[in-house]
């Protein structure tokens, strides 16, 4: 069956498209007419506007957390450490009721390096036994397995516990985090660094990686930094309501959007109402500081929340990335500058040439809502449709 969108705002991934309807046929979007072809079943979006699927650049992540996320019109979620086989994968690639998946599997990190500290022994979430490194061939021999066993881009810890209250966790040594980044690359898989403070972040430009999993939030950004991720053009993942949950505030005032609650279990709705707390001393303003200074400086800045599976205090699946937007705008972007931090500015920088857009030939993942997100970022919240590769969310 086609379907034509007709009536509706477009919101292309880069800006606005006037006047025009979206065709899909299929699970691909066939055209971007003016008029809607004869034939077609018609879906009216007067009074909306399309969007491309949403692109939330770092969670951790499960089947329940890739179902929520859809109904949220999150339509791939960026997993950032975890265990997925081949045969779960190949059952999501196919899935039309959970987002697509792209997965880093597990981060390299020190012996008993963050996120070991987070789990219980015996847990199915932890990482497997030996799975730190210590030395440059083992950090090469582990990048090679993650890249045979399907990972989608390579992740390095760089981690001293300090901001999340477990203060002295084990680190990698700087020339093994090289040794990491550079097998990467040569896997041609990017890297991007978990760093929460400026210290760390400087470590992992310094090593070469792609980008940063988070924007720090432990002080101000300098133009050292700056200057160190423009030469690099290195990218950030910004990570704002994670940042407010680690210094205790809480997302209920999000949370009591009866948009967001009509769509979340009565857990996650509590889990927004708490905080991780782990680093009370610092500012939330800090880090939308530093996400406007990245952005005003020409710096790509890609929409994360890193919500977890395990109901992460402060943040949901799917829920989460529409906080994340929010907090984008307040943070100096343009609503539609932080669509784009969510759409084509993730899909370009990792590599998803099949989507973050809306033009011929790419998937059909579309969300429909209503109002006008490209001037009031909260309208991204009023869902109407979700396709997901040109099928209809029901």
């Amino acid at each position: 069956m086609i379907t034509a969108i007709v009536n509706g705002r477009v919101f292309d991934g880069i800006h606005v498209v006037d006047g025009r309807t979206v065709v899909v046929d299929g699970a691909r979007i066939a055209d971007l007419p003016k008029a809607a072809p004869a034939g077609t079943h018609r879906v009216d979006a007067a009074g909306g506007t399309v969007l491309p699927g949403l692109i939330d650049a770092h969670v951790h992540t499960d089947l329940a957390g890739l179902r929520q996320a859809l109904r949220f019109g999150v339509t791939t979620q960026l997993d950032m450490n975890g265990r997925w086989t081949a045969e779960q994968r190949a059952e999501i690639d196919v899935d039309d009721d959970v987002a697509d998946l792209r997965c880093a599997g597990f981060a390299v990190t020190a012996p008993g390096g963050h996120p070991a500290e987070l789990f219980d022994a015996g847990s199915t979430s932890a990482a497997p036994p030996g799975l730190g490194v210590t030395s440059t061939p083992e950090a090469a021999r582990l990048v090679a397995g993650l890249v045979a066993g399907g990972a989608d881009y390579v992740k390095v810890m760089i981690e001293d516990g300090a901001l999340l209250g477990r203060p002295g966790l084990s680190v990698l040594a700087d020339d093994v985090l090289r040794a990491a980044v550079r097998a990467a690359h040569a896997h041609g898989r990017l890297t991007v660094a978990h760093a929460l403070t400026e210290q760390t972040a400087r470590r992992a430009l310094d090593a070469g990686v792609d980008g940063l999993a988070h924007v720090f939030i432990d002080r101000r950004v300098d133009h050292t930094v700056l200057a160190s991720m423009l030469d690099s053009k290195a990218f950030a993942i910004s990570t704002l309501a994670a940042a407010r949950s680690i210094v205790g505030l809480t997302a209920r005032g999000f949370a009591a959007d009866d948009r967001v609650t009509a769509r979340l279990p009565r857990r996650a709705i509590s889990a927004l109402g708490q905080s991780i707390n782990t680093f009370p001393g610092g500012n939330a303003a800090d880090a939308l500081e530093n996400v406007g200074t990245l952005h005003r400086a020409g710096i790509d800045v890609l929409a994360g929340t890193d919500a977890s599976g395990v109901l992460l205090s402060g943040l949901a699946n799917g829920a989460s990335l529409h906080h994340e937007l929010q907090l984008l705008v307040d943070a100096g972007l343009s609503p539609t500058a932080a669509l784009r931090a969510a759409t084509a500015v993730p899909a370009r920088r990792f590599g998803l040439t099949d989507r973050g857009r809306i033009a011929p030939g790419l998937r059909a993942d579309l969300v429909l809502v209503d109002g006008d997100p490209t001037t009031d970022i909260t309208d991204t919240l009023s869902l109407r449709h979700v396709w997901r590769c040109g099928a209809l969310l029901r």
